[in-house]
């Protein structure tokens, strides 16, 4: 399939920013944060301040996107509102390298910066995709930047693992080795965000008006009317609620939840290396057969497929059950997340589409807020990170519920009488 110059642009952002997603949220600096800046707090403890800092950080992106994603779909806006918090996550990334042992207070201060500018500027990169693409090929350029968002994250997190493993050698200590991959984590993202920055602009738009910021606050509160008002859209969004908190949830907490069932740091490495590996082409097979069976279809396989992860979760005995556990996560993980922000595309009207998407980031950052919450009070009260895990069950079974339940035949229909109104 023959892409754009804007296509394979937007695709190679996930490319740039699938190193901090690895790097920073998933692998290293988790366990940067429990063995050196959070030295002296006990296991259950620092999990559960990690928990807490992705909470914190994910309601105050939840909060501002909506606002800021109206003011964006004015002419030109989308396109500086995606510059700041692209240099704002980048910078604040680079920051981490000048945080030292002990020090867990100014590196989850450090860290809840990085997740506001890195999720900030995903909803006005979301919000590009209805820019840069058709309806007839959203699915598959959508998947695309996922599973390249896999190999991206995979090169820079490979060269961190064996700066880290090879310290020694070249006359650094490993806590030096673990800083400076947080410097390659920004200069990657920094790098490989020059083409989307160069070639995509905001093809659909509103034109600029007085008292735009009065303006952009009524015109949330009448989307969100509209929202409340589209019976597919609102289902689709407490659905997407729900189910996209479980998927944030395993992503973010993993190598903590790793850590603390036994697993040797040089493992978990390994073990985040493969899923990287198999997440890549399951990605573009869920892009490929949703065009056969659906997106809704493949969607609701992806659900079903984490619900089982999260059960399997409480029986790990050994290692041969996280690897088990990995590629279950990894064969789901980047399909879900790229069918759900297509899906949605479909649905909202292009002029307004950082908004639509700032509202569908409220849905998808809020929600995160509670996965992690209950992972951190459920492991804190039972001192079994297992059962924190086990109780996101609840979170996919209401979420593929709620997914059940929106009828997609009645799709064209909807958006025509309600949302172009």
């Amino acid at each position: 399939m023959y892409l754009t110059k804007q296509e394979r642009s937007w695709i190679l952002q996930d490319f740039a920013n699938s190193a901090y997603s690895i790097i920073i949220t998933t692998a290293i600096l988790p366990v940067f944060f429990k063995t050196v800046a959070g030295k002296g707090l006990d296991p259950h403890i620092s999990t559960a301040y990690w928990g807490y800092a992705n909470s914190f950080s994910t309601l105050l992106v939840a909060i501002l996107a909506p606002l800021l994603g109206t003011i964006a779909d004015y002419k030109s806006h989308k396109k500086r509102f995606f510059i700041f918090f692209t240099m704002l996550g980048i910078l604040s990334t680079s920051s981490l390298f000048f945080i030292t042992e002990e020090s867990w207070l100014p590196c989850l201060i450090t860290y809840t910066l990085t997740v506001i500018g890195f999720s900030g500027s995903s909803v006005f990169y979301d919000a590009f995709l209805i820019d840069v693409t058709t309806d007839e090929n959203m699915d598959y350029v959508s998947s695309l930047g996922f599973a390249w968002g896999y190999i991206g994250g995979t090169i820079p997190f490979l060269m961190s693992i064996a700066l880290i493993i090879f310290s020694a050698k070249i006359g650094i200590s490993t806590v030096l080795a673990t800083r400076i991959s947080f410097l390659i984590t920004a200069i990657w993202w920094f790098l490989f965000s020059m083409p989307i920055l160069r070639n995509v602009h905001q093809v659909y738009f509103i034109e600029p008006e007085p008292h735009y910021i009065k303006n952009s606050l009524v015109r949330l509160w009448n989307t969100f009317k509209k929202v409340k008002q589209n019976k597919i859209i609102f289902l689709f969004l407490l659905s997407f609620f729900f189910y996209i908190d479980g998927v944030n949830t395993i992503i973010s907490m993993a190598t903590a939840f790793g850590m603390d069932i036994g697993m040797s740091v040089n493992m978990m490495m390994i073990v985040l290396v493969v899923l990287q590996i198999v997440a890549f082409p399951c990605s573009l097979i869920y892009g490929k057969l949703a065009r056969r069976f659906s997106t809704r279809t493949m969607i609701l396989i992806g659900i079903l497929t984490y619900s089982f992860v999260s059960i399997y979760a409480v029986f790990i005995r050994s290692p041969l059950d996280f690897w088990i556990l990995a590629i279950l996560v990894g064969s789901a993980q980047g399909g879900i997340q790229a069918l759900s922000r297509s899906y949605y595309g479909k649905l909202i009207p292009k002029a307004n589409s950082a908004e639509y998407y700032g509202i569908y980031n409220i849905f998808g950052r809020i929600s995160s807020i509670f996965g992690p919450l209950l992972i951190a009070i459920i492991g804190t009260l039972t001192k079994n990170t297992r059962y924190g895990v086990l109780s996101l069950i609840i979170l996919f079974i209401v979420g593929a519920i709620l997914f059940v339940k929106v009828d997609n035949r009645k799709l064209s229909s909807c958006i025509d009488t309600q949302l172009h109104k």
